[in-house]
Order: structure tokens, then sequence, then C-alpha cells
């Protein structure tokens, strides 16, 4: 069965609605055969990221870069993975107040070197989500879970 992989840093209210609607989206029932796994940032393993066949990855943008956590699962992927998950679909969300073109950047960047195909567009959200915004979150979980269906 497909796995959908979900990393995420939730700290904050906003994010924990974020989240919530990507997982809403990527578990809607019409979604039949995919598995999907949620890890935080801090506990998600390179097993984890070798036995999942696409990502979705959620974190805050802090002081106009993605947030330590992401960065350090980022860094412990990295290399065991390298080879192994090119070519696999991703997709994001992001939460900021201020200054996310660092974070998003960064997210390109790294999903780059790793040779991820960006499945779907970005859900980016500055200040508190809105109902358009939760939206985005749950079609790009759903979007990427469907694109996974056998």
């Amino acid at each position: 069965m497909p796995t959908l992989l979900i990393v995420h840093h939730t700290p904050s209210p906003h994010l924990q609605a974020m989240f919530e609607a990507a997982l809403s989206g990527a578990t809607d029932p019409e979604i039949t055969g995919v598995d999907v796994v949620r890890r935080p940032a801090l506990s998600a393993t390179a097993p984890d990221v070798l036995e999942a066949d696409g990502y979705l990855l959620g974190t805050p943008a802090n002081l106009g870069y993605l947030s330590g956590a992401l960065k350090h699962f980022f860094d412990t992927v990295y290399y065991p993975c390298l080879d192994a998950t090119r070519g696999r679909p991703f997709g994001y969300y992001l939460h900021g107040n201020q200054g996310i073109e660092g974070a998003q950047r960064a997210i390109e960047s790294i999903t780059t070197g790793l040779g991820w195909k960006q499945a779907a567009a970005p859900a980016v959200v500055l200040g508190e989500p809105a109902k358009d915004d939760l939206e985005a979150c749950w079609e790009l979980g759903g979007t990427l879970a469907a694109g996974l269906m056998s």
C-alpha cells in the first residue's frame, strides 16, 4: 500500500489548524488504498522517509527561515535518503507572520537537492488562517494522497 508521510512541526494553534486540515484532506474517505503516517519533525527518521512514497511537510517560518525542527529532520534524513527517494512527490504548508520567503527557499532548495518533485502548490499562510487557507491545506493533503492511489 502506498504511504504518504506527513512530517510536521506544529507549535501553534494556527499550525495545528493547518495540520488538521491537511490531514483531513489526505484521509478523505474517497481516497482509498493510501496509508497516511504522521510524524513530528523531531521524531521522523530516515526509515520513515524510505518507507514512504510521498511527503507532506508542515512548518512555521521562524525569523525568516524554516523551523529548527524541520531543519533537523532534513539534516537527519538527507544523506541516508538521497539516492533512494529521488523523484518522489512532495508538498508543503507554511505559516508565518512575516518574512516567509527564506523558509520557502530553504524547503525548495533542500527538496531539489533530494530530487523530490513538487506535486502541488504550497499552502502558505500569513497570520491567522482564513477559511480559504484551511481549504488550501485540505486540498494539498488530498492532492498528495490521491496522487499515490494505485
